[in-house]
């Protein structure tokens, strides 16, 4: 544990765990976990009980709040709260294009990747919560694959939990990465139509983007290389609140004349390109099918193949006719590998990954069927992440489980608003509603 430090109303202690890699060879390699402890300043002397958040992902750190901002503030109202890097993100032991061949070549970076799913970040929990709990248990807040990660704890280790609360992160229990994909594509297409409704005027400017970048070599000032698909994919924006507006004001800056004819803008280059690197969580990236891998059954780049089955998302033949061009979402393909100079050199790696068979399972369905943690969920209709009727099947399968289904809020709800729906989970969970 290192010093404290002040930001406005609270107190924050910057917090460090050593931790086996493998779990079942404890005496084997460690990594190390960085958490930042946050207390409300009025509160820093007091016997709190601790609430353990798991970020979404994966592959990204938790937040870094200034304040009691989002659903911070509510928490610290009777909670002290362990922000998580989980393994491989943030400020803890990093798994990325530099430090990977550490490990060896790409077999090897491989196999150690398959250690950054679910059921070793919840076995990393329990190895830290004695420690910071005293051994008592904790209340878990998963938002998106946190959520995942809180369901996978109530199947392995429920006694480490007095609650769990669910935002926007109930998994199917035993669906396949192409059963995911194949209902997330309609999902999207749902949310193009949407933000287009809302703003015709971008109907004309993707298809004229889009058009461009299937007729020139567009590299940014990154490296990475824009093609159309990759254009596509800033539909992730469309799972957020403010998504659909901030994709709008993209698309309006995009083309700029120049001696040459029209180019894309430097300053729509820059703010794309900041959208689409993976460097700052390639772990999104190599192991975002992964999270979905049970059994003998490899993901073998399921958002790739499936997407097949709707042509409707191909760029080229959108153009060749008078329809709008798609945006897709929350997808990795082989091809992104090969536009982003972060991950060009784990390509390989995630052709591994892609073709394992070997991937253990993440969910218990008697355990949770018998489950006695008091447990709630945020579930946002018609989420572009998570599909709604994958979450309601696993919610009614987790005995006790109560949900708030809402579509007052995108994925993002507990950020939006954030003490409104952890307010909401704490009532459900205590049955105070």
């Amino acid at each position: 544990m290192t010093g404290s430090y002040r930001q406005p109303g609270v107190v924050l202690t910057d917090r460090r765990f050593t931790v086996p890699l493998d779990h079942d060879d404890p005496a084997g390699e460690t990594i190390e976990l960085y958490a930042r402890e946050v207390v409300a300043r009025d509160r820093a002397g007091q016997d709190l009980p601790w609430l353990v958040y798991l970020q979404g992902g994966p592959g990204f750190g938790a937040n870094r709040f200034v304040g009691r901002q989002a659903w911070l503030g509510r928490a610290l109202e009777e909670y002290r709260v362990l922000l998580l890097d989980q393994r491989g993100t943030g400020h803890s032991t990093p798994a990325n294009r530099q430090t990977l061949p550490l490990r060896g070549g790409p077999a090897e970076q491989a196999a150690h990747l398959a250690h950054f799913r679910a059921d070793a970040i919840v076995r990393d929990c329990e190895a830290v919560r004695p420690e910071v709990t005293g051994g008592a248990p904790w209340t878990v807040l998963g938002q998106s694959f946190g959520g995942f990660c809180t369901v996978t704890y109530l199947s392995t280790h429920p006694e480490g939990l007095s609650a769990a609360l669910l935002t926007g992160g109930l998994p199917s229990l035993d669906a396949h990465a192409d059963d995911v994909y194949r209902a997330a594509y309609p999902r999207i297409e749902r949310k193009v139509a949407a933000h287009y409704a809302r703003y015709p005027q971008d109907v004309e400017r993707a298809r004229r983007i889009a058009d461009h970048l299937l007729t020139h070599d567009v590299v940014l000032p990154n490296g990475y290389r824009l093609t159309a698909e990759a254009f596509q994919s800033l539909g992730i924006l469309l799972g957020g609140a403010d998504g659909s507006h901030r994709l709008h004001f993209l698309l309006e800056q995009a083309f700029v004349r120049t001696a040459r004819g029209p180019a894309l803008s430097d300053a729509f280059q820059e703010e794309v390109q900041g959208l689409l690197s993976y460097a700052g969580h390639p772990l999104y990236a190599l192991v975002h099918e992964a999270i979905y891998g049970q059994g003998s059954r490899p993901t073998a780049w399921a958002a790739e193949r499936v997407r097949a089955e709707f042509p409707q998302f191909d760029a080229a033949k959108a153009l060749a006719g008078d329809g709008p061009l798609l945006f897709t979402g929350e997808s990795v393909h082989p091809w992104t590998f090969d536009c982003d100079p972060a991950l060009r050199p784990l390509r390989e790696t995630a052709e591994l990954l892609a073709a394992r068979t070997d991937w253990p399972a993440l969910y218990d369905p008697a355990r949770l069927a018998a489950n006695e943690v008091p447990v709630a969920a945020a579930v946002y209709h018609d989420d572009m992440y998570v599909d709604t009727a994958h979450s309601l099947a696993t919610a009614r399968a987790v005995r006790g489980l109560r949900t708030c289904v809402t579509d007052e809020f995108e994925h993002d709800g507990v950020r939006a608003g954030g003490p409104r729906v952890l307010d909401r989970l704490l009532a459900l969970a205590r049955d105070d509603v």
